[in-house]
């Protein structure tokens, strides 16, 4: 449960302009996770949450990219945890996930910043990543295998 919360809070934050741990809470109350102000509190700490200034000038939640070495890895535990299986097609990397997780590995490649990958599309349980060649996409299936493998 609390992998599935994690992965819609850092849907919310990307898809919203979020400024308080309260609209956090009632917007993962309305994805349906019944949640404290304590549970949100120490959500946002795991994730290395931080606010910055948005286009308006109001300070809202952010995951700043690169700024902490362990945030590469709560998003490699993601891809491990809802990871099923993966195969290519030429330059295309399918990687099916459990049920309502793909958001949330997709995110993960993204933050792991695979050089090879153009950009990923992703659905309930499915992520399309179209790799630059063919070649390539191998590279990044066996990437992907040595971040699965770790414990």
């Amino acid at each position: 449960m609390k992998l599935k919360r994690h992965t819609k809070i850092l849907e919310l934050i990307h898809e919203y302009e979020i400024e308080t741990q309260e609209e956090l809470a009632q917007r993962l109350e309305e994805a349906g996770f019944k949640v404290t102000q304590a549970t949100v509190s120490r959500d946002i700490r795991e994730l290395c949450l931080t606010k910055v200034a948005n286009k308006k000038g109001r300070s809202v939640y952010a995951v700043l990219q690169g700024q902490n070495p362990n945030l590469s890895e709560k998003y490699s535990r993601v891809l491990r945890d809802a990871f099923v299986s993966m195969d290519t097609a030429q330059n295309i990397l399918v990687i099916k996930t459990v049920p309502g997780m793909a958001m949330g590995v997709a995110a993960a490649l993204d933050e792991l910043k695979f050089s090879e990958i153009i950009g990923s599309i992703a659905g309930d349980d499915t992520v399309i990543s179209v790799i630059k060649t063919a070649d390539q996409s191998l590279l990044v299936m066996e990437k992907l295998r040595k971040i699965l493998e770790k414990l």
